[in-house]
């Protein structure tokens, strides 16, 4: 939101901002056997018929990549699901859901959508949801993986020891802080160093728009599974992460891609939240990854 000077109001995104996700990334609903599911859509499907499909983390909504999408729609049809328990979309059934659980409303999504072929893209703990559905429901459909500052999860027999002490630190913070004071003491953890106001305050809004039962959800999903389950897969995988990410550090992520036997780069001056922070570096990641499908169904 413009001040009165032209600057942003502090904690409050740009007017344009939001007019950017109003008018060009706009929200919309499709009903699945679990109910509601929203998502947002940008761009249209070319001639070969593969979209990017993005998967926010557990600290996020669909309207985080708004500024990666737009810059993208240019070239393709780009598609971010708010995951079940986020946004409008209905939680799942289960109090502690596993990754299959999301996989499956996933695959409900993409297949009322008309997906056929796609680039998947998990930022954080969507990556452990990306890495099911491409291992499991999408095998044949997800044609390229991207992870960004993927979530190794706490669901490996190496993390039990830590995988009751997170789920209490995740709960107490939510228990004693609320969504609204979380969004306003953790944004900052989300970025580098030195964000600019506009990013931070994109953070903030997306944060605040968490619905309390599909966060506890995700920390359980966060806990429970752990994405070594799903790097047995027969397609290119790439890892990238910011290089000032304090939240999945670039070490961490380096370990992730040599479980996938994945390249991984680092994206220069981001944080944990790179699509926010660095939307153009972010979309040009994908559009390459887009372009190596494109290149690969002609040859």
């Amino acid at each position: 939101m413009q001040s009165a000077t032209g600057g942003v109001t502090p904690g409050l995104p740009a007017a344009d901002t939001l007019a950017l996700l109003n008018n060009r990334f706009g929200e919309r609903t499709i009903q699945t056997s679990g109910g509601p599911l929203c998502y947002r859509e940008a761009g249209t499907v070319g001639d070969d018929g593969v979209a990017v499909v993005l998967l926010h983390g557990i600290g996020s909504g669909a309207g985080s990549w708004l500024k990666a999408a737009v810059r993208l729609s240019g070239t393709t049809r780009v598609i971010a699901w708010d995951a079940p328990g986020y946004g409008g979309s209905a939680p799942l059934s289960p109090s502690a859901p596993t990754a299959p659980d999301y996989a499956a409303r996933l695959h409900e999504l993409l297949d009322a959508l008309g997906i056929r072929r796609c680039v998947l893209v998990g930022h954080s703990l969507g990556s452990i949801v990306a890495g099911c559905y491409a291992h499991g429901l999408g095998a044949g459909l997800v044609q390229r993986l991207v992870l960004l500052s993927p979530a190794r999860g706490y669901g490996s027999p190496e993390m039990a020891e830590r995988q009751p002490v997170v789920r209490a630190e995740r709960l107490r913070a939510l228990d004693k802080l609320g969504i609204a004071e979380m969004a306003l003491t953790r944004a900052s953890k989300m970025l580098s160093s030195e964000p600019d106001a506009e990013a931070l305050a994109w953070v903030r809004w997306n944060m605040e728009r968490l619905n309390l039962d599909g966060y506890r959800q995700a920390v359980e999903l966060l806990c429970g599974d752990d994405i070594g389950r799903y790097t047995s897969l027969a397609i290119p995988v790439e890892v990238h992460s910011g290089d000032e990410d304090g939240v999945t550090p670039p070490a961490s992520c380096r370990n992730i891609a040599a479980m996938f036997d994945a390249p991984y780069a680092g994206i220069a001056k981001s944080g944990h939240a790179c699509h926010i922070e660095r939307p153009d570096a972010v979309a040009a990641i994908l559009e390459q990854a887009w372009g190596a499908v494109q290149g690969s169904s002609r040859s």
